[in-house]
């Protein structure tokens, strides 16, 4: 039994359920597992069978419970599911981690539409799986060939329909193909459609058009497809070109600020937190902008140097005040902070907020 954590900042490896703790009650095990501290906020588990071998025996699942030994934040759940899915069947599960005041993602089959030409034919020889990568992660290694479904076979090509069940992944944008053999095979490619099973739109569009020779030379070939173009339905199409329009009026009433952030001449000035910015003027104030790129040089904010950076913000009137910090990260991330001057370009006016500290 493997897991594998998806948090914030990205997933662990896969966690190998080994380190059993004693005492155990009937029918319930206890792991202590250590995650990465930098893996942020979890929001999904992935949870299922390592191996590939077919004689694998089911393993029936209750109840999930987890608890951070330090904080306490306890995650339960009631699975009730018996992996492999089906003899031969997808062995993984996956469900979103709901943490109190947080709302959690919803889990959705997904379809994924495999064009192709003697794929079937050479089925019982293959092992052919799929991963699917979104904006909220991916959803691991899924096989493609244990339940094929709306099978369409013709003389010269065929396709057959894959479902895979996984917390929501957000915007697509790729899937890596795995295919491997123990005697060789040839199996063409031509594209993979996936949508969500409920939608009909969008459909994400995978071009693939490739010929993939197994062999003993390469028993295991690995491709990653970009996604190729996305079919949206017309309600979806004139959303987006509102939103467009919208965007579109709003850049006209925006203005660029130039702003120059002056680090002081004397010992331990410079800094390599990360800092922050927002303004404030007689009519509105910006959203917190990431001092993070400046035009002149790649490392701001040191000692007795100028950087300046350049930002977009709807008009905010004459500049009152700013506000300006940083997140304290990193060795010695004390700062000291002359002046910072910002040019209004649109009003032709250049302000000056003295700090000295």
């Amino acid at each position: 039994l493997v897991m594998v954590f998806y948090g914030s900042n990205g997933k662990s490896n896969p966690v190998s359920m080994e380190n059993k703790v004693e005492h155990q009650a009937k029918n319930q095990i206890t792991y202590d597992i250590h995650l990465p501290s930098d893996l942020g906020m979890l929001y999904k588990v992935r949870l299922g069978l390592q191996s590939l071998e077919n004689s694998i025996s089911q393993l029936s699942l209750r109840h999930f419970k987890m608890q951070n030994t330090s904080t306490l934040d306890t995650f339960s759940l009631t699975i009730n599911k018996t992996l492999p899915l089906s003899l031969n069947g997808d062995r993984w599960i996956e469900f979103p981690v709901e943490w109190p005041l947080k709302e959690a993602l919803s889990v959705v089959t997904y379809h994924l539409t495999v064009f192709s030409r003697n794929i079937l034919s050479e089925r019982n020889l293959l092992h052919m799986a799929a991963c699917i990568y979104g904006t909220h992660g991916d959803t691991g290694d899924r096989s493609l060939l244990w339940s094929l479904q709306n099978v369409q076979q013709g003389e010269d090509n065929e396709s057959f329909l894959v479902t895979v069940d996984a917390v929501e992944l957000g915007e697509l944008d790729k899937v890596v193909l795995l295919i491997s053999s123990k005697t060789d095979c040839k199996v063409d490619i031509k594209k993979l459609h996936l949508k969500e099973a409920v939608k009909e739109h969008p459909v994400y569009v995978f071009e693939v058009n490739e010929a993939f020779s197994v062999n003993a030379n390469k028993p295991e070939i690995e491709r990653e497809i970009p996604v190729s173009f996305i079919m949206r339905g017309d309600k979806q199409k004139n959303d987006i070109d509102n939103n467009l329009h919208k965007e579109g009026s709003q850049t006209r009433n925006l203005t660029e600020y130039t702003i120059k952030v002056y680090t002081g001449d004397q010992r331990g000035a410079g800094t390599d937190a990360n800092v922050h910015i927002i303004l404030f003027g007689n009519e509105d104030k910006s959203e917190v902008f990431q001092l993070s790129q400046p035009l002149e040089h790649q490392d701001p904010f040191e000692r007795g140097k100028v950087d300046t950076f350049k930002i977009k913000t709807k008009k905010l009137g004459s500049l009152r005040s700013i506000e300006i910090g940083h997140d304290g990260k990193g060795f010695a991330s004390g700062w000291f902070l002359e002046k910072v001057e910002i040019t209004d370009a649109s009003r032709n006016s250049v302000y000056c907020f003295s700090c000295n500290r």
